[in-house]
């Protein structure tokens, strides 16, 4: 897995070019308007944007996608034994699970509401805010399945936790990367950096980080698997805004 992380860091390092004499050779990103009718064309500038990032980094932005790699690393070493010897009782990871569900289709549905009061109310921001948080969740699910689909890795309630990569029988339920922490983060990340209001900045992220939380509280997934999928979706959501936010008078 050493490989995928390498590949998310450079994307981070990569997403937030500062000026084209940094990055010569980095293609210049495609800022479509956001909206519905874009949102097929603008995921594949997407997805071409952040797997083909690698090919462009830059030897200055390699020390945050290091410390990354790095602290992801030392997560996943420990993931055993957190899960191992530091976990709560099965009634209580039952109600985490409930709890990472449902607060999973609170942000997950966040986008659909903007979208839709946005347009009765006119208000073309909100409009935005929806179109580009429902960007970045497909982005990041697309992004997370192709980690899912490599890594192959056993959940925390297999085998006493051990948390063995390419494993065969695991098919498309691997552990890594949570599934739920890509997609509450990206549209967390869109909704709160959209928005002037301190509250719905604390709400959005204070919603993500209770998914993440609780995916590890419920035994569904190891820390470094919600570690690297909360990142992978802020990241993401980070990008979208970086490339399709369109001013709004």
């Amino acid at each position: 897995m050493f490989a995928v992380l390498v590949a998310v860091a450079c994307f981070h390092a990569n997403a937030y070019p500062q000026s084209s004499a940094q990055l010569p050779d980095a293609p210049v990103p495609f800022r479509g308007a956001p909206s519905v009718r874009n949102l097929p064309r603008n995921f594949l500038h997407d997805q071409a944007g952040i797997w083909t990032s690698p090919l462009w980094a830059s030897d200055g932005q390699d020390v945050m996608g290091a410390l990354f790699v790095a602290s992801a690393g030392a997560l996943g070493c420990e993931d055993t034994n957190i899960m191992q010897h530091h976990f709560l009782n099965q009634t209580t990871a039952n109600h985490a699970n409930t709890a990472s569900t449902g607060l999973t289709g609170l942000i997950a549905a966040a986008p659909i509401a903007y979208y839709g009061i946005g347009h009765l109310v006119h208000n073309p921001g909100a409009v935005q805010t929806g179109v580009l948080a429902g960007e970045a969740m497909i982005d990041s699910l697309a992004v997370n399945e192709v980690f899912k689909i490599s890594s192959r890795r056993e959940r925390p309630t297999v085998d006493d936790a051990k948390g063995r990569f390419f494993q065969p029988d695991v098919g498309f339920d691997s552990s890594f990367a949570s599934n739920h922490s890509v997609v509450a983060w990206a549209s967390a990340t869109v909704i709160a950096s959209e928005s002037n209001q301190f509250l719905v900045k604390i709400a959005a992220y204070g919603l993500a980080t209770g998914v993440s939380a609780a995916r590890v509280i419920g035994r569904d997934h190891f820390p470094s698997d919600v570690y690297v999928g909360s990142a992978v979706g802020w990241m993401i959501g980070r990008y979208v805004i970086h490339h399709h936010t369109r001013k709004i008078e």
